[in-house]
């Protein structure tokens, strides 16, 4: 079964994001990988076999070093496909089950239940291989004891804070709002919302009125009973539309990512909510940047959701021991890893390489802020989330007469679809 999802955040976060990492492997990844410590370097050479890897942009750079080190090594090819990542996840569902598609494809970690229960996936042996990589990291990728991608980067938002706008984040939201005005900035504070909403980066701010996504069961597992419904759903309901367009107007529906990015950039606020895949801009833009925990709106500890990137084996792959011995102990190296981490400034899954990574103090602050985070459900069940959700939560923040009300149906929606 899978680590449960409390214990891993508190204490594979706690430990190995904050890198000072434990290269000990615990009785429960053991079990996970099957135990195994076969060799997968015994890839026939010389076979003409191509593997088809389909890859992002971000992920290609790093791909292509470890792709010519694995032709060097072996005589075999490697084809590297580069795709939209958002179109990924539905390109692999619809045609691995014909026997098309590639070996391996770059993915998130929350398609698992997904990919999984669609038969599209195989699992992947890591072998000794598992020593080397974040607990949490592994956990995000197994699914009833089987190990089913090679993890390599982790990622959450926190708030991003403009130095020179404001000398700290406080621990509530009203007090941040506060510091915001205070500093005199067009915007107190940004959060991406648009038309549609966003969840994904509201969810800090949800779960601060404790009403997080799915329950959790005995063995710290998410189930497929919902938990943002009842009272305390209907007090983050009740703050959205008080701080919405109708109230204060922190919130906004016209705040795209694109504006609220823009806007920071500019100097025009001194707090942003965002994650790693910004900093560049920041960076670039010339503004000295911090990274703070998100204060909490309801009272309750604020905890963004932490994803977990990495590759998976298609079932169908026709190779899928050298589609293995590329993953493991090709992919799965130090200076690859590094070469993706320095794309995407998201903390690597290697506890070698984020324990590098983390001597950047922005790496360091959503690694700390991780380490209060929940691990994004991979269970099916979450696809039935989000467009209601969403939806949702953007009606709230335009302003309703009956927040609860609004809640109340999208949560007898979300069933409706489970």
């Amino acid at each position: 079964m899978r680590r449960g999802i409390a214990l891993a955040t508190a204490a594979g976060l706690a430990l190995t994001l904050a890198a000072c990492g434990n290269d000990s492997t615990t009785d429960e990844t053991s079990g996970a990988t099957g135990g195994s410590t076969t060799d997968t370097s015994t890839t026939a050479e010389g076979d003409g076999i191509t593997i088809t890897v389909w890859t992002d942009t971000n992920r290609q750079p790093a791909l292509e070093e470890a792709a010519k080190a694995y032709e060097e090594a072996t005589g075999n090819t490697v084809e590297l496909v580069t795709k939209e990542f958002d179109d990924i996840r539905a390109d692999f569902l619809a045609q691995v089950p014909t026997g098309e598609g590639p070996d391996i494809t770059v993915g998130a970690h929350d398609w698992l239940g997904e990919l999984v229960s669609n038969g599209v996936v195989a699992p992947l042996e890591l072998g000794d291989k598992a020593e080397e990589f974040n607990d949490l990291a592994l956990t995000a990728f197994t699914n009833d004891g089987q190990v089913y991608g090679l993890p390599y980067a982790m990622e959450n938002v926190a708030i991003i804070r403009n130095t020179a706008l404001a000398d700290s984040t406080p621990d509530t939201f009203d007090e941040m709002i506060e510091m915001g005005k205070a500093a005199g900035t067009e915007y107190p504070f940004l959060i991406q919302t648009g038309a549609d909403g966003d969840p994904y980066t509201y969810y800090a701010l949800q779960t601060s009125f404790g009403a997080p996504v799915f329950e959790l069961d005995d063995n710290g597992e998410y189930n497929t009973t919902l938990a943002l419904g009842g009272e305390n759903g209907h007090k983050f309901a009740q703050w959205l539309n008080d701080q919405g367009e109708t109230g204060t107007g922190v919130l906004d529906t016209n705040m795209t990512y694109d504006i609220a990015v823009d806007a920071f950039k500019n100097g025009n606020a001194p707090y942003i909510v965002g994650g790693p895949w910004m900093v560049a801009d920041f960076e670039e833009a010339g503004i000295d940047i911090a990274v703070d925990p998100i204060p909490s709106a309801g009272g309750e500890a604020a905890q963004p959701f932490v994803g977990v990137q990495g590759f998976y084996l298609s079932a169908q792959a026709q190779n899928q021991l050298a589609a293995t011995d590329f993953l493991v102990n090709y992919v799965a190296t130090e200076d690859v890893q590094e070469t993706i981490y320095e794309v995407g400034n998201r903390l690597p899954a290697m506890t070698s390489v984020a324990e590098k990574a983390a001597e950047n103090p922005v790496t360091a602050g959503f690694a700390e802020v991780a380490a209060d985070g929940a691990l994004m459900p991979s269970i099916p069940e979450m696809s039935a989330v989000w467009n209601y959700w969403g939806s949702t939560e953007s009606q709230l923040v335009k302003g309703s007469d009956d927040p609860a009300g609004v809640w109340d149906k999208m949560v007898s929606d979300i069933e409706g679809d489970l």
